[in-house]
């Protein structure tokens, strides 16, 4: 197929084509593929964690075959230092997201699209910039830290509000570190990914963590 960052046509019409091979390819994951992944991302992000011991983090609530699958949010409360805080997005009517704490996965309400969000106060879509570690959905990276999510803009305008200096995540299958991402001025960067056979890989200079190797970046072919 053609590069999705070539230029040849309009980004988003690449960025649609882009969505529906990335999808098409998770759908066809086996359960056990899932499980496996899922594993290897949590136990990476898990390290990370205990590495940085953040008083806060952002994170969400994976769901069908994203990465880190649905107890991901207990592996990261497992992994924080005492009293460190986990914070979940609540999706609001107009697509952007609010925050709430979560102490207990096994209290998550089940919400619209799937979601499963926490049912606490709300802290406004401002209280993910106070955390110290944002991990953010994604269905494909390149290797400038663009990021190519499911087109709602909910984790755009939610990285827009997160201070440079802070690091942030996005959580992949292998395959989904790409060379190219089409991009548009409102895309947000992340500036590190972690995928189940690279693990944690930097995308440039981020702050607590060793900077890593050279990704092995593909194509979707």
């Amino acid at each position: 197929m053609p590069e999705f960052s070539d230029g040849a046509e309009p980004t988003h019409e690449a960025k649609r084509r882009a969505r529906v091979e990335l999808l098409a390819r998770r759908r066809h994951l086996t359960p056990a593929d899932r499980s496996v992944a899922a594993g290897r991302v949590q136990a990476e992000l898990a390290d990370l964690v205990r590495r940085l011991r953040p008083a806060r983090i952002a994170a969400y609530v994976p769901v069908g075959a994203e990465p880190g699958g649905p107890d991901l949010p207990a592996a990261l409360l497992a992994a924080l230092p005492p009293g460190g805080e986990l914070l979940l997005p609540v999706l609001r009517d107009d697509l952007d997201l609010d925050w709430a704490r979560c102490t207990d996965p096994g209290s998550l309400v089940a919400a619209g699209r799937g979601l499963r969000e926490p049912a606490g106060p709300r802290l406004g879509t401002g209280a993910v910039a106070t955390a110290a570690l944002v991990v953010v959905p994604a269905l494909a990276v390149d290797g400038r830290g663009v990021r190519l999510g499911r087109g709602g803009g909910s984790y755009d305008r939610a990285l827009a509000r997160v201070p440079a200096a802070t690091l942030t995540v996005a959580l992949l299958h292998d395959g989904e570190l790409l060379d190219g991402v089409p991009g548009e001025p409102h895309d947000r960067p992340v500036r590190a990914v972690v995928t189940p056979s690279g693990g944690l890989r930097t995308l440039g200079a981020a702050p607590g963590v060793d900077p890593g190797t050279s990704a092995g970046r593909t194509r979707v072919p």
